[in-house]
């Protein structure tokens, strides 16, 4: 690897994460010395890129610091394309638009040696099954998520079953063909899925909900995990055979 390339690939290594990182943990991904490490990130220091820390304990990219615009990498370009692919083809319009408008743009600001991978990229995101309407507004839900706001929802449930419940709208999930609205719910007082297409009706309160949407969403994964490994249990203990300790 070329030096210029592995001093990028360090400074991309320190700004994707929020603590301080070992030498030893960033020599693993450029496959190099950590003697190397601190050789360079000496020299990023000495050119001014704002890495604090010391030999030992770890470093960490101070916030703020960017590269020139739109600096990729082969791989970063086609991972861009794919994932902007996949939303094209599955999210709600509004996002659909962007996605195709990103592609776009990246096309248009990367070097022309580099277009290729934009225009015919070696991976493709499968095309999607028809996906069913939503019955609520997206981009409206998205601004409320970001605002944590909370939502006034009339839901029908799959057994038609009306309910009426203020939701704290946290992250959307897509399925092949449906979106769910992940939510703490304040009927249930637990978290909720509710599919998009069942929504009767919502209002857009103005009302802030008391935790930040990234606290809650750490939360909800936290809830997940622990579902998770208890159905594993229970799968478990059901395969186990009679008679036999666990």
């Amino acid at each position: 690897m070329r030096r210029a390339d592995r001093l990028f690939q360090i400074i991309q290594i320190l700004r994707r994460s929020r603590r301080p990182i070992t030498a030893d943990a960033i020599a693993l991904e450029p496959e190099t010395s950590k003697r190397t490490v601190y050789r360079d990130i000496a020299d990023l220091m000495g050119q001014r890129v704002p890495i604090r820390g010391e030999a030992g304990i770890g470093y960490i990219l101070d916030n703020g610091y960017d590269l020139p615009p739109l600096m990729l990498t082969p791989d970063e370009i086609e991972a861009a394309v794919l994932g902007a692919q996949w939303v094209a083809g599955r999210a709600d319009p509004a996002l659909a638009k962007a996605a195709k408008d990103l592609i776009a743009k990246i096309g248009a600001a990367v070097p022309e040696r580099l277009r290729p991978y934009v225009l015919e990229p070696a991976s493709g995101a499968p095309p999607s099954w028809k996906s069913v309407a939503d019955a609520i507004d997206m981009a409206r839900v998205r601004a409320h998520i970001h605002g944590g706001r909370k939502i006034r929802l009339s839901y029908k449930d799959e057994m038609g079953q009306a309910s009426e419940r203020t939701i704290w709208p946290i992250t959307i999930g897509y399925r092949d063909t449906t979106r769910m609205l992940v939510a703490w719910c304040e009927l249930r007082v637990d978290f909720r899925s509710f599919r998009t297409d069942r929504v009767v009706g919502a209002e857009f309160l103005e009302d802030r909900y008391p935790e930040r949407p990234a606290v809650l969403r750490a939360k909800w994964r936290r809830a997940m995990e622990a579902e998770r490994a208890r159905w594993m249990r229970v799968k478990a203990e059901a395969t186990q055979p009679a008679g036999q300790d666990a």
